[in-house]
């Protein structure tokens, strides 16, 4: 199916800084990378409920999840990859748009699509949030059986595995959840974002 061209930008009545007004505060993507068992999901999820309390609305777009509906006909090979990435860094744009924070838990391996993602957004829209965690701790965690399964030639182009993962080069956050509680990571996050008046 190609590309329609019959399409006009419609422009909306109500600007992103009218909706961060009355929102009471700034919107932005935390794009959580990291591999599998690393954690995200479990900070991203601590760090809403974090931000809920301080009034600050938000919403968790987590991987798994959006594969069960928006991104349902992708899979993981390396093309699959970047389109599950282009589609999510759209959706963010949405949401930072609407006046919101959103929270985006992908494995997102590779350094380039991460990059399409930043380039969506405004300066200070896109955080960065690399939570570092050595392989052999989330083979260890292995919350849903992945890597065992990876190991038995179950599951082809597994990230860490089959299929590498970039580190981010210059992340603007890194939490190490082999070294550090949940808490303690959603702790520096929250510092990181009041000492740059996010919140």
């Amino acid at each position: 199916m190609g590309k329609s061209s019959n399409i006009t930008w419609h422009e909306l009545s109500l600007s992103k800084e009218s909706r961060r007004k009355q929102n009471g505060h700034q919107s932005f993507v935390l794009w959580f990378t990291g591999l599998s068992g690393s954690g995200k999901s479990t900070v991203a999820n601590a760090l809403a409920q974090k931000l809920f309390e301080l009034d600050i609305r938000n919403y968790v777009l987590d991987g798994d999840n959006v594969r069960h509906g928006l991104n349902k006909d992708l899979g993981f090979s390396d093309s699959d990859r970047t389109e599950n990435i282009r589609r999510i860094g759209e959706v963010s744009k949405l949401f930072v748009d609407s006046g919101q924070v959103v929270l985006t838990a992908f494995i997102s391996p590779f350094l380039a699509d991460r990059q399409l993602v930043r380039s969506l957004l405004e300066d200070d829209e896109f955080i960065e949030i690399y939570v570092k965690c050595p392989i052999e701790e989330c083979e260890n965690r292995d919350p849903k059986g992945l890597y065992d399964k990876a190991r038995k030639g179950l599951i082809p182009d597994f990230t860490g595995i089959h299929s590498p993962y970039e580190e981010p080069l210059q992340p603007e956050i890194v939490v190490d959840t082999n070294e550090s509680s949940v808490a303690e990571c959603v702790e520096q996050i929250v510092n990181y974002l009041s000492s740059k008046n996010a919140i």
